[in-house]
């Protein structure tokens, strides 16, 4: 089977948006769902062959007609922290897995690639990790051609990740840092766009899960630390013991913004670090050669250095 025209769900994301640039560099034809057509047209507007349609993925008529015409379907959509609604870890995870597999066998696609998580599990440590691992449940038992995907926490320019540390400690003289031995093995968002971008048409990864982890293990203290290093920003941590941890999980769950909360907490007791190959021969990029250059561009100092430099190459 030929494909030649996707689907993504979630396509105006932070992996997203990386998909479809090398889909689009490899001639794809790509259509992206989202509900702020807009704010994704400037994301995606210079992409040729990239469409955007305003398209409720939590409707089942509206998701079936989306998906109409398509040779597959990526769906990259969910949260990190359970709201109401459709913002929900069940709305977001199981529910619209459940209805990415109906729209696909009603419109007759055949080729499913699914977004997951590492540690994903229906008796894992946090509802997080219980509903990826339902709705890779759902996937696997679809009878579709389908591609799992499973990173570690992603990193690469636009991160909420290492961005989100390097902007706390940039206002807070010390860092009172909660689980900080929990073990992350980051990889960059470069590198999982890639991998799914190879798998679509690779028959040898259909009914196939990855792994998805970079070259080196870190603890949250150490990740903190060098996104400090990195934005000039360096501070003192103070790690928590368990007990601290968790209430400090549980404070900032009050927040009317998330940063953390206690279904965070609960999916940290789980290492998200994996001793598998990264597929289709494909090294992926260290952090260290990667963060620094944009960590660094947070201060005004660096920015207006790199400008600089950009220039001169140019």
């Amino acid at each position: 089977m030929e494909i030649t025209e996707v689907c993504i769900l979630g396509g105006s994301g932070f992996v997203g948006r990386h998909i479809c640039h090398q889909l689009a560099a490899e001639g794809y034809r790509v259509r992206v769902a989202t509900r702020d057509r807009e704010r994704a047209k400037e994301q995606l507007i210079l992409l040729p062959t990239v469409d955007v349609e305003t398209v409720d993925v939590h409707e089942p008529v509206q998701l079936s007609a989306f998906v109409r015409g398509a040779d597959a379907v990526v769906n990259l959509v969910g949260v990190l922290h359970d709201g109401r609604g459709k913002g929900s870890f069940q709305a977001a995870h199981v529910e619209l897995a459940r209805h990415t597999v109906a729209a696909c066998r009603e419109r007759g696609v055949q080729r499913l690639l699914h977004m997951s998580a590492l540690n994903a599990d229906v008796k894992g440590p946090s509802r997080y990790l219980r509903t990826k691992g339902e709705a890779e449940r759902l996937v696997r038992e679809s009878g579709l051609d389908w591609t799992i995907f499973r990173p570690s926490v992603i990193f690469g320019r636009d991160d909420s990740f290492l961005n989100l540390f390097a902007l706390v400690l940039k206002f807070n003289p010390v860092m009172w840092l909660g689980s900080p031995n929990a073990r992350f093995q980051p990889v960059f968002v470069e590198d999982v766009a890639g991998i799914m971008v190879k798998a679509l048409a690779d028959r040898a990864s259909f009914g196939q899960s990855y792994d998805l982890c970079g070259p080196r293990v870190y603890t949250l203290r150490e990740l903190v630390r060098l996104a400090g290093e990195w934005s000039g920003h360096p501070r003192p941590i103070i790690g928590l013991n368990d007990t601290f941890s968790y209430l400090q999980a549980f404070a900032l769950e009050l927040l009317p913004i998330k940063v953390l909360t206690r279904d965070n907490y609960y999916s940290m007791k789980a290492d998200s670090v994996c001793d598998c190959a990264f597929p289709f021969g494909i090294e992926p990029a260290a952090l260290e050669a990667v963060a620094p250059a944009y960590l660094a561009q947070r201060t005004p100092r660096t920015r207006y250095q790199w400008m600089r430099g950009r220039a001169r190459r140019d």
